[in-house]
């Protein structure tokens, strides 16, 4: 804490901020429903008044050779870094067999943070089936293994097999032993969008039963780079992939194919058929996910172009369509046939929870969130290798919340609020435990004051830049400055907020329910090297190890960056646990409105 102040799957890092700032590793909030006042049965009809902050501008800054650190705040950063190797060692080993959620691993893993936070006096956050305190919140999850036919294609004249892997991707949220299409009418939807705030809506005049929507990634703002459209270059949640598959459910389709891009997408088509190609794991449902589309697939982009040849249609032209208001659906006249085998497994997976107790408004708490669990061990891995130990994604994060309940616990009188410590499950099968946590929450939602996610920090040593990923959003960013300037550090825009990482870690479940959230990294400006060095090594690190059995712990990495941005986040954490304060989103931001709802609890 600095003395100044009292207190994926289908994500592919910023490109060339991935090992200083990779962030949202995530497949993705794959059941999420859409944010606050887009938790309707379609997204928000009324325009807010908007009042946020514009887009971040790079500073200029006059340069520094080392963060402005006091001899007690350096002696506490180096102690950051030091539990921080010490514990992504063990949780990253191939021991721990890849942290899988209902594994092996996932035993060796809780237990292990469960013994290292009570070592540490801190209390068990949780309780157990009869109400007895615990470290575990137990989350039921469904595990899917999905065996599937290919993606048959026909139209007059027109058949077309498409592969599992090299030409397509399919699942199944339905948690059944078999989910399928038979001759299912494809229908181009464009975004597959309805946003009525924006006068759009791809779906308009449609019946979709029986159909299957073939619907474009990311939204026509990041298309056309209109700044007066939905939000511009940065990715709005109707561009995620996961609402495109709600929004069809809604819309009563029976199929949905995405069309897979590079560059709209964030990602390349390696990292969506990694991320779907072994076992699925979902949130337990009562109604089996009956209600969400059959089948819900991706396609490459040569896929969709031969489908559009076969359909008479230019497909350079029906996208450049699709960026226009008042866009038409249109029928391809071609039907889509798949078959998917479910093995389908319950169990429950664990979030682990602890806790400093308030001392004077122990009902009320600041949240830290980083996610446990990475891919475990997998059949696509290089060489002999198959264990995907997630090193950086996110045995750091992990490790951090270990490192920061020392430094909490150690305090000679515990904060007026309650500090609550939170290591969630299946963040790599669409941010699960963190679902279940908002769903659940050990203190309520709205006496919960802020959280921050860590989420796969820097290994590259300090650097002068922070970037908040989804800057703009709420008032924690202004403490955040304040503090980064103490540090000699600034905050920085996001490199790529097309690709709308904000939307892909923890914390955002979090904020779908109001609660003002942090989700911030470490830049590419190192104090040591230069920008130039660390966009190299990020680069490297995302082609080489960005989920993959190549992301392993390395002694040698210098984790005194980590420990900054670790020092931040205790630093805000405990001047908000020591304040009356409660922190907004600004006025305009979607998550306003779910807190603004519960304001007279905190009266």
């Amino acid at each position: 804490m600095l003395k100044s102040l009292p207190w994926q799957r289908l994500a592919l890092p910023f490109a060339l901020a991935a090992i200083t700032t990779i962030s949202a590793c995530t497949k993705d909030e794959s059941k999420d429903e859409p944010a606050s006042s887009l938790e309707a049965s379609s997204p928000q009809s009324e325009t807010a008044e908007r009042t946020l902050p514009p887009p971040k501008e790079m500073p200029t800054v006059e340069p520094i050779t080392e963060p402005k650190l006091s001899d007690a705040e350096k002696a506490e950063v180096a102690e950051l870094a030091k539990d921080l190797h010490t514990h992504i060692a063990v949780l990253a080993s191939d021991e721990f067999e890849g942290r899988a959620p209902a594994t092996k691993g996932e035993e060796l893993t809780v237990n292990y943070l469960a013994n290292a936070f009570k070592k540490l006096g801190l209390k068990p956050g949780a309780t157990d089936a009869e109400g007895n305190p615990s470290w575990f919140q137990s989350v039921p999850v469904v595990e899917m293994q999905i065996d599937t036919t290919p993606l048959e294609i026909k139209g007059e004249g027109f058949e077309k097999s498409l592969d599992a892997l090299t030409d397509m991707v399919a699942f199944t949220q339905r948690q059944t032993a078999e989910s399928k299409l038979s001759d299912s009418p494809l229908v181009f939807v464009g975004y597959g969008i309805v946003a009525p705030e924006n006068d759009w809506n791809d779906y308009a005049g449609l019946d979709m039963k029986g159909k299957t929507a073939v619907i474009l990634v990311n939204d026509p703002g990041y298309a056309t780079q209109d700044k007066n459209l939905f939000n511009g270059n940065a990715m709005t949640y109707y561009g995620r992939w996961n609402y495109k598959f709600e929004e069809a459910a809604r819309q009563g389709a029976e199929g949905a194919i995405i069309i897979h891009e590079d560059g709209a997408a964030g990602y390349p088509w390696e990292v969506v058929s990694g991320s779907w190609s072994g076992a699925q794991i979902s949130l337990a449902a009562e109604n089996r996910n009956a209600d969400r589309v059959a089948v819900e697939s991706w396609m490459t982009t040569a896929a969709a172009k031969s489908l559009f040849d076969a359909a008479g249609l230019d497909f350079t032209a029906e996208m450049e369509a699709a960026k226009q208001r008042g866009f038409q659906p249109k029928p391809l006249n071609l039907t889509a046939s798949i078959d998917l085998k479910n093995k389908v497994r319950t169990s429950d997976s664990r979030n682990v929870v602890a806790k400093v107790e308030g001392s004077k408004y122990p009902d009320e708490a600041v949240i830290y969130t980083a996610h446990w669990d990475h891919l475990g061990v997998g059949g696509h891995g290089e060489g002999e290798d198959h264990i995907y130990n997630g090193a950086v994604d996110n045995a750091t994060g992990t490790a951090g919340l270990l490192a920061m309940a020392r430094q909490v616990a150690k305090l000679p009188e515990a904060p007026q609020r309650s500090m609550i410590f939170v290591a969630v499950t299946a963040e790599e099968s669409g941010l699960l435990g963190s679902k279940y946590y908002a769903e659940n929450p050990v203190v309520p939602l709205e006496k919960t004051v802020a959280g921050i996610n860590f989420d796969a920090m820097g290994v590259l040593g300090p650097m002068r830049d922070v970037i908040v990923v989804g800057y703009g959003n709420s008032e924690l960013e202004q403490l955040l400055e304040k503090a980064a300037a103490r540090q000699g550090r600034y905050l920085a825009p996001e490199d790529h907020p097309e690709r709308g990482y904000f939307y892909r870690s923890d914390h955002f479940s979090l904020a779908k329910k109001g609660v003002p959230m942090l989700y911030f990294d470490s830049g590419t400006d190192s104090f040591e090297h230069g920008r130039a060095w660390a966009q190299k090594k990020a680069a490297e690190y995302g082609a080489r190890a960005y989920h993959k059995p190549a992301d392993e712990y390395d002694p040698q990495w210098n984790l005194e960056g980590a420990a900054l941005d670790l020092a931040l986040g205790l630093d805000l954490g405990l001047e908000l646990a020591n304040s009356r304060d409660w922190p907004n989103w600004y006025q305009g931001n979607e998550f306003r409105a779910a807190r603004d709802k519960s304001a007279d609890a905190r009266r």
